[in-house]
């Protein structure tokens, strides 16, 4: 089953009203609905007493329309009385402030009295609705994130410590201490990287990310291990933020959930620009998918205009619905919009849903209600249909950790430098997966590295392994750099990876933003190509093993070697030196795709997706216009629309945000 619905809030609203908004639903065919996320003073009261009967009325009454209950465990955001037990639950900021009530995800996840309780509420919960058979799955927390630098954390820290480095001597030397004399004699004077100062020591603060990452890992699972225990036959996920949230490893966050789930606004208070580039869109959708490499849901799809202090732009006609679709295409196999009614009180009274204030249904309303309506139609043909993709972007969270914490250059960015390589992929309509540095390269003909910065040795060798086997491997500029303790590796760059790419990194240099290099092409298959400009961050290279692409055209190191490409045992390796813009990476990928036989479902159209998903033998062609005016696509083949049983062949005119579903005739 596909499930399409809404995130509801009863308690903010009167109960008479509950039977009112289940029929609008019901209406727009919803079939399922996520309640109670932040809703712990009303379940609890007061500590220890528990009232669950206001939202027993509300799930059935939902539940006489067969719409199904996700229960979001309401630990994000705890009643005053949990906080006023002490101020040691207040998280601690990076610059040492501890934040106060008023707020969300306020907590120390570390907190052992927090966690106690967490846990009973948590409990409680599933006690309560184990066997109901509204219920079918939870939500955990809400949107995790934020480090934490308070004492108890500090000295979780140096417990995480002692179980990662075999002794004192071992982190000492690892770290490499002895700069600046900083030797540790005691496992108690290391210190969290908030209270060293603005520049401290890379290989402590890249543990210390990645025990903040895993202080999240061990919060999540104290929830599911109670939900799993007591509700065995329901589903357990989270809702994460996507590719472009950086504080925690999302690999790890995953492995414990059934599926992963995403909130995704792709127009918010956050943006005052008005476009919207559906390749980050996708990017995130991607993430998710390669998450646990499976599909996964959207728990907040956006439904209207976004803001807390300010207002975004609406989305316009057809826009909510695309932008589902979209997440559709792209593996999701289930829906929610964020929010059913634009809330009166409190910190969202901006961020709108599928209803105004008034509760009135609308444009929104109704543009959900005809998704409904087609998804009832063909969802059970979409609904477990997989992305297939023969290509493969590594996501390292180390490397993008390690270069928070120095990134080399104030105009370089791994998120920026990643979006921007995926963009090309996307606009030329070839799925990717998004994939960690260990993992099973088998399936795919083309692997990227973007900055592969921190590189364990064993990643390194089964790269090479890969492409020894007959893979293709894209390797960018300052890979290889830095070991698994943020220490720079003794050897040329980059690294273990010098041999595979068969180039080595004699020098570097770090431009700014007036100051560029060119790059010319040297083998013919470029003729013609025009010279892209780079910048940032230049690596000169001296081939040991490759051949030559392209050279810098300017500043000392004009003719040197900037971009190379190697062959090995059956398989070949790309080491691009240089960060380049969009039209270096267009210009490389599309060499690299026609060497290798890889190309999209159908030509591509400016500001028009097109994707796959499979239903075993059976291909559904999305196709997706993100343009505000009319477009014309040319199809090949004849297909047929399933969201109106339409037959199209030859050129189609695509309205402004339409979407076609298509599957050969």
């Amino acid at each position: 089953m596909f499930y399409f619905g809404v995130d509801y809030y009863p308690e903010q609203w009167p109960e008479e009203r509950w039977p009112i908004d289940a029929k609008l639903m019901a209406e727009a065919k919803f079939n399922v609905v996520r309640l109670a996320e932040f809703a712990w003073a009303r379940m609890e009261p007061t500590e220890g007493s528990f009232d669950f009967e206001w939202l027993d009325r509300a799930i059935e009454i939902l539940g006489k329309y067969d719409i199904k209950i996700i229960l979001g465990t309401p630990t994000a955001s705890a009643p005053p009385w949990v906080m006023q037990k002490s101020p040691d639950l207040y998280r601690v900021r990076e610059d040492g402030q501890r934040v106060t009530f008023g707020n969300r995800r306020a907590y120390c996840p570390n907190q052992p009295l927090y966690q106690e309780c967490v846990r009973r509420i948590v409990t409680a919960m599933a006690d309560h609705y184990a066997s109901h058979p509204k219920v079918i799955g939870w939500q955990i927390d809400n949107e995790f994130g934020d480090r934490c630098y308070c004492p108890t954390c500090q000295k979780k820290f140096q417990e995480w410590l002692r179980g990662r480095y075999e002794d004192l001597d071992d982190l000492n030397q690892k770290w490499g201490t002895v700069f600046w004399s900083h030797t540790y004699s005691d496992w108690g004077e290391i210190p969290t990287p908030s209270a060293t100062g603005s520049s401290p020591n890379p290989a402590l603060a890249l543990d210390y990310f990645r025990f903040c990452s895993e202080t999240y890992v061990n919060f999540q699972e104290l929830q599911v291990d109670i939900l799993k225990t007591i509700c065995p036959g329901h589903f357990v996920t989270h809702n994460l933020m996507g590719f472009g949230y950086d504080r925690i490893n999302y690999f790890d966050l995953g492995r414990g959930l059934d599926f992963v789930s995403l909130d995704i606004y792709p127009r918010s208070q956050w943006s005052t620009d008005s476009c919207i580039d559906p390749s980050e869109l996708a990017l995130n959708h991607a993430t998710l998918r390669g998450l646990k490499k499976q599909n996964f849901w959207v728990m907040e799809q956006q439904s209207g205009a976004g803001g807390w202090e300010m207002i975004s732009m609406a989305p316009r006609p057809g826009e909510m619905r695309l932008w589902a679709y979209q997440s559709i295409a792209h593996g999701a196999d289930g829906i929610l919009f964020f929010r059913w009614r634009s809330a009166r009180y409190g910190a969202e009274q901006y961020w709108h849903g599928l209803l105004d204030h008034d509760a009135y249904p609308g444009r929104r309303y109704d543009e959900a209600k005809q998704m409904g309506k087609e998804l009832q139609r063909i969802g059970d043909l979409i609904h477990g249909s997989e992305v297939r993709s023969q290509v493969a972007m590594i996501l390292s969270y180390d490397s993008r950790f390690s270069f928070e914490i120095q990134p080399n250059n104030p105009l370089f960015s791994y998120a920026q430098h990643f979006k921007q390589i995926y963009r090309v992929f996307h606009q030329g309509g070839i799925p990717v997966d998004i994939i960690p540095p260990h993992c099973d390269l088998s399936p795919y003909r083309l692997v990227i590295a973007p900055a592969l910065h921190v590189l364990p040795e064993g990643c390194a060798q089964a790269l090479t392994q890969y492409v020894r086997a007959g893979g293709t491997l894209l390797v960018t500029q300052r890979s290889g750099v830095k070991d698994e303790a943020n220490a720079i590796v003794n050897q040329r760059l980059p690294g273990y990876l010098a041999e595979v790419c068969g180039v080595e990194v004699v020098e570097y240099d770090s431009l700014s933003r007036t100051r560029q290099n060119r790059l010319e092409f040297a083998l013919p298959e470029f003729s013609g190509k025009e010279m892209p400009m780079v910048g940032v961050l230049c690596e000169i290279l001296k081939p040991t093993t490759a051949k030559v692409l392209a050279c810098y055209a300017e500043d000392f190191y004009a003719g040197k070697p900037a971009i190379t490409w190697n062959r090995v045992g059956k398989g070949q390796a790309v080491y691009a030196g240089a960060l380049g813009d969009q039209s270096l990476y267009g210009t490389l990928i599309s060499w690299l795709l026609e060497k290798i036989e890889i190309k999209s479902a159908l030509a591509q159209c400016e500001g028009v997706e097109v994707t796959e998903r499979w239903q075993e033998g059976r291909q559904l062609v999305f196709i997706l216009n993100h343009n505000d005016c009319q477009k014309t696509i040319h199809l090949d083949k004849s297909y047929s629309n399933l969201l109106n049983d339409m037959t199209y062949t030859g050129e189609v005119q695509l309205e402004p945000h339409g979407v076609l579903i298509l599957t050969l005739c």
